[in-house]
């Protein structure tokens, strides 16, 4: 099953295809991002002490920025390309910008009256969204551009699926962020923008993609799984949910607004949980370990929710009306991409965690004022002449 659906006529492998101009880019920077990574490889490599240093500090702005180049410059291209359909665009793209400016407002005034106006404003934008999605699904125009008609969703299965996963994440995500930072400070809303912005650049570079969506990309979730072990689960399920908003808007395959949910908002966010045990003292002289195994949980909770999405709104793709072969086939189809970009994450980010400097930078952002206290006098029992 894994194999037939990922070497299927209908996969697209992107590094090695230049039919179209869009594809073209994609390819030269695919293997441009390629050639960055293994010369910052080398330039780590080489360096040492202040000159790492300054490397080190021009790369991130560096890096920044080419994200943002390259993002940019691919999702005008796939617009130019492929059309947006205005319904669903320009409300959700109102909503992320809603979101964004409040997260600003507040910072610089958490006043009673911000409050109010930034929820009235994104709660409105959040109506309208749905209500525009709602409208556009109920015409039945979604299902049948991807081949299927209402009468093959499982509506009832979805928003189950929907109020169950969410009321999991946003459970675990507050059990094993109870000892995070409270609030989004300045750094958190700067470092959130940049790693969604590198996510989403990245997640241009793709590998393969499947016939009814999903992609393999070179690493593209690390950004926001290294910003949950910066900030905790509660920070990082938030800005996986942003992710998940522009993920809909950069390649959108949406047949029902509880697929949406699921498929996009609901499954990134899991991927916020990658955090989950970067505040385990058991592991903290392993932090490879720590972001693997919270690597791991994210990309299996994202994993579990494209799975029911795939049962209950695109089980039809099977070809069987049987439950045992519609489950057999999610699965199967799921697995054929979710596992082998979470393996390229993993892979990649036990590299960079294996850099003593890096972690040692990172674990300052969700270090509060009573942990400090506590390494400081740790600090001093064990050197008492420092």
């Amino acid at each position: 099953m894994f194999n037939t659906i990922l070497l299927a006529d209908e996969a697209t492998w992107y590094p090695v295809l230049f039919d179209s101009p869009l594809n073209v880019a994609r390819a030269v920077a695919f293997w441009l991002t390629i050639a960055l990574a293994i010369a910052f490889i080398v330039g780590v490599a080489v360096s040492k002490d202040d000159k790492r240093k300054k490397f080190l500090k021009v790369s991130l702005i560096t890096a920044v920025a080419y994200a943002c180049a390259v993002g940019i410059t691919l999702l005008c291209m796939t617009f130019a390309e492929d059309g947006i359909k205005p319904i669903l665009f320009y409300p959700l793209l109102v909503l992320v910008v809603l979101i964004a400016a409040s997260a600003v407002a507040l910072y610089f005034n958490r006043s009673l009256a911000t409050k109010i106006v930034t929820g009235c404003l994104t709660g409105g934008a959040l109506i309208a969204t749905l209500v525009c999605s709602g409208v556009h699904f109920a015409s039945g125009e979604a299902a049948e551009d991807n081949w299927l008609t209402n009468d093959q969703v499982n509506t009832i299965g979805l928003y189950v699926s929907v109020a169950l996963l969410i009321a999991v994440i946003i459970v675990l995500a507050f059990v094993f962020g109870r000892k995070d930072k409270k609030g989004f400070d300045t750094k958190a809303i700067a470092y959130a923008a940049i790693c969604i912005a590198m996510s989403f650049a990245l997640s241009y570079l793709r590998i393969v993609k499947m016939p009814q969506g999903g992609s393999i990309t070179i690493a593209s979730l690390l950004p926001l799984m290294i910003y949950s072990y910066m900030f905790g689960t509660k920070k990082g399920v938030f800005a996986g949910m942003i992710y998940g908003m522009l993920q809909a808007i950069q390649d959108p395959y949406i047949l029902h607004p509880a697929q949406f949910l699921l498929d996009y908002p609901v499954a990134f966010a899991a991927i916020g949980l990658s955090g989950m045990f970067a505040k385990v003292s058991a592991l903290d002289k392993y932090p490879q370990l720590q972001f693997a195994l919270g690597a791991v949980v994210g990309g299996v909770g994202r994993f579990i929710v494209h799975f029911f999405s795939g049962i209950f709104a695109f089980g039809a793709f099977s070809g069987s009306s049987e439950m045992s072969e519609i489950v057999l086939y999610s699965l199967g189809y799921q697995a054929a991409y979710v596992l082998p970009d979470i393996a390229i994450v993993v892979v990649v980010g036990v590299f960079v965690f294996s850099s003593k400097n890096f972690v040692k930078q990172v674990r300052k952002f969700n270090t509060t004022a009573e942990e400090k206290k506590e390494q400081l006098a740790a600090a001093q029992e064990s050197n008492p002449q420092a």
